[in-house]
This record gives C-alpha cells, structure tokens and sequence, in this order.
C-alpha cells in the first residue's frame, strides 16, 4: 500500500541528487521524507511546466498537503508550484534560491563563457571551486566530471542564448529561505532581500558556510534549522502561537 511521506524533497537533476543525501537521510530520523525526481533525456527540452504538471500528477496521486523542500532549480519549482497549487502544500523551504529565483549556477556558468575565452573544462573547474569550495585537486576533478553531464540534464530555464526571469515573491504557505554566508552563485544580499516578501510566519536564515551546496558540506546544522521551521508550521496550523524563534529574520551564524 502506497503511504505518501509528510516531507518531499525535489530533485531536479539526476547527477546532483547525491549532494542532498546527507540532509536527507539526517532528517528522516525525525519526519517521514520522501523524494520526488525529475529525469529529462538529451531529446527533451527543458520545461518547467512540464516539471510542475509531473509533479502535480504525484501530489495528486498522495491525497495529502505536504511540506516541500529544493535546493536551486528545485527550489525555484518548488516555488513555482507552490504559487500555483497552494492548496497542495503545507510549507516550503528554500536552499540556495535568491530574492530572484531564477538565477542559479547554470546561469552563472553560462555567463563566465561568455565573459570569460575559456575552454570548458576551465570554465567547470572555477565553477565547481564555486559550488563546493573543494581545493583537492582529486575531488575537484570529480566534481568538474558531475557538473559536465548535469548540465546536459538541467532544468534550468537559462541557455547561452538567453536567461529568463521570473517574478519575485513569496507564497500563500509557510516559506523558509536558507542560504549561505559567504555563497559565490547567491549572495548574502540576495537572500537578505527577501525579508519585504516574507509574511509573519516565514523563516529566513544564513549558514555560516562558504558553499553554493552548503546543504551537503552542514547537514546538521541546516537540517536542524530545517526541523525548527516545520514544527513551528505544525503548530501554527494548530493555531498555537509561533515561539519567539520562529520569527522571520532569523539567523544563524
């Protein structure tokens, strides 16, 4: 019999998904957490709207409101959905995703081939210094190998030829925002500058890390920050009142 979980993590990116795995596996010894994948081939183009219907159809399928949580684009379609069908979801959080939720590291790498007459495998290793902040020349190359096929199966909605924008805001549920102090992709300012989109009871927080994938180098610390945010969702939806800490403009340092 199929039991639907109370969290769904998203994965947008099949060469990726094994950053988020600590985070995972670190909350799921105190909520019941799922993961919801999308999977695009080489003869597929890239659609967002494609994404949400996909993953309408499952939500639909649970019969439940759950709590969703992205890092980068699959944050950015969480976000999208949650605009969308708000009556599907009970909170959602955000890793890595700024005040503009379509910028991302795929545009970032995008833009350094424009900028920069680099070869590829230049431009993927300064890009990966960005996203993980690895300076072991074995794990750099590991990671520059990853974020060569990514590319070939994002999600983003950016190209070398363009780069869409999509609307800032937040949502009719919960929100979290998480991001990283010193993150070379989003900026600090970037996740700051939520706080005039944020409603009373959204969180908005900075981990003292200096990673775009600062999920996977502190599973702890943001998985910890993660569970304070859903159990103050819990008992505003059983309209207890929100503790102190639970208010937007937190940070953690």
């Amino acid at each position: 019999m199929f039991k639907s979980p109370d969290v769904l993590w998203l994965n947008t990116n099949t060469y990726l998904k094994r950053f988020n795995l600590p985070i995972i596996k670190y909350l799921s010894r105190q909520v019941s957490i799922g993961q919801w994948e999308y999977e695009q081939n080489q003869d597929e183009g890239c659609s967002l709207e494609g994404a949400i219907a996909l993953l309408d159809d499952y939500l639909t399928m649970t019969k439940k409101p759950v709590h969703l949580i992205g890092h980068s684009t699959g944050g950015l379609l969480g976000l999208l959905y949650a605009r969308q069908h708000p009556e599907k979801i009970k909170s959602l959080t955000l890793l890595g995703v700024g005040v503009n939720p379509s910028i991302d590291w795929v545009e970032y790498y995008y833009n350094l081939r424009k900028n920069f007459p680099c070869s590829r495998e230049t431009i993927l290793t300064r890009l990966s210094h960005h996203l993980f902040h690895y300076q072991n020349h074995y794990y750099q190359k590991a990671f520059v190998n990853i974020l060569d096929k990514a590319l070939l199966y994002s999600l983003s909605p950016h190209s070398l030829y363009k780069s869409e924008e999509i609307s800032k805001g937040g949502i009719e549920k919960p929100l979290m925002v998480c991001g990283s102090a010193e993150d070379g992709i989003i900026p600090c300012q970037d996740i700051e500058q939520w706080q005039p989109h944020l409603k009373q009871e959204d969180y908005l927080c900075l981990i003292n890390q200096n990673s775009h994938f600062f999920h996977y180098l502190s599973p702890q610390c943001v998985g910890q920050q993660i569970l304070k945010f859903l159990k103050a969702t819990s008992q505003t939806a059983d309209k207890k009142p929100l503790p102190e800490t639970s208010r937007k403009g937190i940070y953690h340092k």
